[in-house]
């Protein structure tokens, strides 16, 4: 299924270029993108920004937002898919903050709350995902996820 979907992705963009901003997901996403022979055409490689510290210094999240809303948060996955587009020189990136467990944060968010960005050269958005299952399965729907919108917004 996964292969399928990369794939798909793939196809889609060829004469493009995707980037990564990794944070729940540790580098799943891009693990899905290089399993599709031909993907570097393609994908130009991803930041694993797991700590905030990353997100700031490499992605430009502002520390300012990290505080107020927190890493799981729809304006810091929208930063962090900007971030990962200015950063890579992409045309586009994708983004996953969240939540894969065994814990909530001081935030609120419960276990399976996934925000994904979304940024391109005419928009950025983020949104907010609820999973459900271990942390396997939701950083794997995420992947999921991430590759579903990088198809939606580039048909």
């Amino acid at each position: 299924m996964m292969t399928n979907l990369s794939s798909d992705v793939i196809k889609v963009l060829q004469g493009k270029t995707l980037a990564t901003a990794e944070s729940c997901t540790g580098g799943g996403i891009g693990t899905a993108l290089t399993a599709v022979p031909g993907s570097s055409a393609v994908y130009k490689g991803g930041i694993i920004s797991y700590t905030n510290w990353v997100k700031e210094k490499l992605l430009g999240v502002p520390a300012e937002m990290l505080e107020r809303n927190g890493a799981v948060s729809e304006p810091v996955a929208r930063a962090m898919a900007e971030g990962a587009r200015r950063q890579l020189k992409a045309d586009i990136a994708v983004s996953a903050t969240g939540l894969a467990g065994p814990g909530g944060d001081e935030y609120g968010n419960p276990v399976g709350t996934v925000f994904i960005g979304y940024a391109d050269v005419n928009k950025s958005f983020a949104n907010e995902y609820h999973f459900i299952g271990d942390r396997e399965e939701v950083r794997n729907q995420a992947i999921q996820a991430v590759l579903q919108i990088v198809l939606q917004e580039n048909k």
